[in-house]
């Protein structure tokens, strides 16, 4: 509403003066002058409402299509908009040279209002390439913010793994990661490396970050050189340190200093260790075999934790106790962890340990045994 006022105001002073004159020159009496006036200020008024709106309104559609306005669009916009007010004023110098008349002066300064209005939106809309193809770039760069203290400090090791991308897509990252720009420097430099398998995992890990960010982790970037530290183990530690963070890594020795100088870190290799399953394929158990398989020439047994052990070819052996297997693989179900074995003791007398001929005898010490439980 200020706009259209404003608007209105000028056109309604611009046709007052106008009115004016015209009533001088139809008559000599004040009469006729005080009517022209009203005349000219009541045409205006109407006509500058209904100008001022639909100005307005045009302004507004295209103001409503536009985002929430960051600085740089501010700043574009009133630089913008100065620029047209002075287009405007410019614009209409003619115009006072050629009329020599007193009217001029609120139409000169209704087009420059309607300039600098629509300096302003297009500041707004088209702010931030006018101001970098002004070469003004440094404006528009926002303050850097200090990340969250819950964000971690990737090094090159983490960009590289894949279990990053992992966590972060399960949204395990709320807090997002930073990514020095050393980091990513030396990422792209593996990633031009003629050996092809760093080659590979670098351009992986390099996609991983876009990846990343495409599912909703904030990846943010800082510019922080650490000049005073050659290597990137120490400039990730001291990036970490200045910016009170964590320190996410696949690498021991980046994890071993971190941890000598205080600082927290995400190994993700023991991250990775500690969701692997419980009993790898190859580990050797004793157990005791209580009962018969669904399936033919099967046998029953379970761990401590009520986790089901199905041992191949040991129907024969049920009842019997101290059972020596080998994991051949587990799954995971509703009930819990699904433990698949084989026997490595064909011995026929009860609780022996005995290995089979096709493999060498093992010290019973290095076996995990399980006491009897029963099933639920």
């Amino acid at each position: 509403m200020v706009f259209v006022e404003v608007f209105r105001l000028l056109l309604v002073l611009a046709g007052a003066i106008a009115g004016l004159q015209v009533g001088e020159a139809a008559g000599p009496t004040s009469a006729d002058r005080v009517v022209g006036l009203v005349l000219g200020a009541l045409v205006t008024y109407v006509i500058g409402g209904i100008a001022g709106r639909l100005l307005d309104r045009g302004i507004q559609q295209g103001v409503h299509r536009m985002r929430r306005m960051p600085p740089g669009e501010v700043f574009a916009a009133s630089v913008v908009g100065t620029v047209g007010l002075l287009l405007g004023l410019v614009a209409g110098l003619p115009l006072l040279a050629l009329v020599h008349s007193s009217v001029d002066y609120p139409l000169v300064a209704a087009f420059a209002w309607v300039a600098a209005a629509v300096g302003i939106r297009l500041g707004i809309a088209k702010g931030r390439q006018i101001i970098r193809a002004a070469g003004m770039t440094r404006l528009l760069d926002p303050p850097d913010e200090p990340p969250p203290s819950g964000a971690l400090v990737a090094d090159t090791s983490a960009i590289l793994d894949r279990s990053m991308l992992a966590i972060g897509a399960a949204g395990l990252l709320p807090a997002g990661i930073v990514v020095p720009r050393f980091v990513l420097d030396e990422a792209r430099l593996l990633a031009d490396s003629p050996d092809p398998v760093a080659s590979r995992r670098a351009r992986r890990g390099l996609e991983a970050l876009d990846a990343l960010a495409a599912a909703g982790v904030e990846v943010r970037h800082t510019d922080d050189e650490v000049p005073e530290h050659e290597l990137t183990r120490d400039k990730v530690l001291a990036l970490a340190r200045r910016l009170g963070t964590r320190i996410v890594t696949c690498s021991a020795e980046q994890a071993t200093t971190a941890r000598d100088a205080g600082v927290d870190v995400l190994d993700l290799r023991h991250l990775a260790a500690a969701l692997t399953p419980d009993h790898p394929a190859g580990e050797h158990l004793v157990i005791d075999l209580l009962k018969e398989g669904r399936q033919p020439g099967q046998a029953v047994g379970y761990l401590p934790e009520g986790d089901m052990v199905v041992v191949n070819e040991a129907a024969h052996l049920v009842g019997r106790q101290g059972v020596e297997v080998a994991v051949i693989s587990t799954r995971q179900t509703a009930q819990g962890l699904l433990v698949f074995a084989r026997l490595l003791s064909e011995a026929s007398s009860p609780g022996s340990t005995q290995a089979s001929s096709q493999g060498p005898t093992r010290d019973p010490s290095e076996l995990r045994r399980f006491p009897p439980r029963q099933p639920a």
